[in-house]
């Protein structure tokens, strides 16, 4: 394009030169001022793709799991997902628009245009998650993309998205790679990672199982459950715990009986599911089936952890998740203001309490809107520069900041345990304590990656 640009550039300079039209002034000084869209490189301010221009209304892509094993985490994002447009749009009581600080939201659509959406299904799978991403920027033309519920897919969208010149704001994605090895310019994640669950849930781990203990892995095989292994296993064995093994297993395998049966005789006496979604309520409702719960190995008590919670997951293990160790990203029973307006406005429209995918995805689409607002455009480059750094609370995690160098945002993160005695059918998980950001955060350079340019 920079190529093109600078011939058009040279002929319109050679044919004002031959017409001899240029009068108190230079060639030079005219064809400098000539517009910005044809002389800069890359998407220039007026001419980047799916420019809504004049068009009363922006469209946004909502890209989650309408089927697979993390379909019931992405009805949820889609229900977030179609009350923060309602919000944007002036629709509603508001919810979080009323406690965001700063923000420059007025309920009156983006930078005065309506907000209107598209939705894609990623299928929990990488491949399908990038084609139907693809089609949402090319063929409806979005100018933002949203959502997931796996960290695969949101690496290959958030990849894809950097080549198209398209914002990527990730819903729930826990990979330490989304913001680390493949992290990119255009790509953001509100959502926690792996490292901070291990940092966080180590200290309850010591205290309530000790620094003697061996542990078994089973794990997703793919970016999300590598990193996770990861981060728990180093976490601790810097408590002291033995790790005996570490085991693959295949995303959605249904019956992980296969699995789980080698840890009986494994002398590991605690199991570590890094598994999520539908995974996660089957493996664990098998290793309770397979009496682990009631086991005693090395004169303990056998303990099984899963690191990564989320209310969903809770409502479909049902008894099985009772004392359960595990972090989550956000929870609906947090007093603060944030947090409530949040529960308020999505009981009032679906019934029942939000989850941590719900509120993430809710939070990512105001604000990647406020950052338009605060642009005064839809520039993708401009946009981007009002994210990078970007600071600011009352959106359920306390203060918050948007970290320039990885685009990781860094705020508290919650340690749960599975509600013994559960009030209500959603009253599954509580909060045993709210980690501060000091605890969990960590050098922007140890997981590798590159940003990228902000013109591409």
């Amino acid at each position: 394009m920079e190529t093109d640009m600078s011939k058009n550039k040279s002929l319109l300079t050679q044919n004002l030169s031959r017409r001899s039209v240029i009068k108190g002034g230079t060639v030079a000084a005219l064809a400098a001022s000539f517009p910005q869209i044809w002389i800069k490189k890359g998407w220039a301010q007026g001419n980047f793709r799916n420019n809504p221009g004049s068009s009363g209304e922006i469209k946004l892509g909502f890209n989650y799991p309408q089927t697979g094993p993390y379909a019931d985490e992405g009805a949820d994002e889609f229900r977030a997902y179609q009350l923060a447009v309602k919000h944007l749009n002036g629709e509603g009581d508001g919810g979080m628009l009323n406690t965001m600080k700063p923000s420059m939201l007025k309920g009156n659509g983006i930078l005065g245009k309506k907000v209107v959406y598209a939705t894609g299904d990623t299928q929990t799978n990488t491949d399908k998650a990038r084609s139907s991403a693809k089609r949402l920027i090319e063929k409806d033309n979005v100018i933002m993309v949203t959502g997931g519920s796996s960290s695969g897919p949101a690496v290959a969208v958030q990849a894809l998205c950097q080549e198209m010149g398209i914002i990527f704001m990730a819903g729930l994605t826990h990979s330490n790679d989304t913001t680390g090895k493949d992290k990119k310019r255009y790509g953001f994640r509100h959502f926690f990672n792996a490292y901070m669950s291990g940092q966080a849930i180590a200290p309850p781990l010591k205290a309530e199982m000790g620094t003697e203990r061996r542990a078994y892995h089973l794990t997703a095989d793919y970016t999300w459950g590598w990193t996770q292994e990861e981060s728990i296993k180093n976490a601790t064995e810097a408590l002291g715990w033995q790790t005996v093994q570490t085991v693959k297993t295949p995303v959605g395998a249904g019956d992980f009986s296969q699995y789980i049966t080698p840890v009986l005789n494994s002398g590991a006496d605690v199991l570590i599911l890094n598994h999520y979604g539908k995974d996660m309520v089957n493996s664990l409702t098998q290793a309770v089936q397979f009496g682990l719960r009631d086991r005693q190995a090395n004169g303990k008590n056998f303990e099984i952890v899963v690191p990564l919670f989320s209310r969903l997951m809770a409502q479909g293990a049902g008894a099985n998740m009772k004392g359960i160790l595990g972090t989550t990203n956000w929870h609906w029973s947090l007093k603060n203001p944030g947090s409530q307006a949040f529960l308020k406005s999505f009981g009032q429209e679906y019934g029942f309490p939000p989850s941590q995918a719900a509120h993430t995805c809710y939070v990512q689409t105001l604000l990647y809107a406020n950052a338009c607002e605060m642009a005064g455009t839809f520039y993708p480059p401009a946009v981007i520069k009002q994210l990078e750094g970007f600071k600011f609370d009352g959106m359920g995690n306390g203060p918050t900041e948007y970290r320039a160098e990885d685009h990781q945002c860094f705020k508290d993160v919650l340690v749960v345990r599975g509600n013994m005695n559960p009030q209500s059918q959603f009253d599954l998980l509580e909060v045993v304590e709210v980690v501060p950001r000091s605890q969990v955060e960590y050098d922007a350079s140890i997981f590798g990656g590159e940003l990228g340019p902000y013109e591409v």
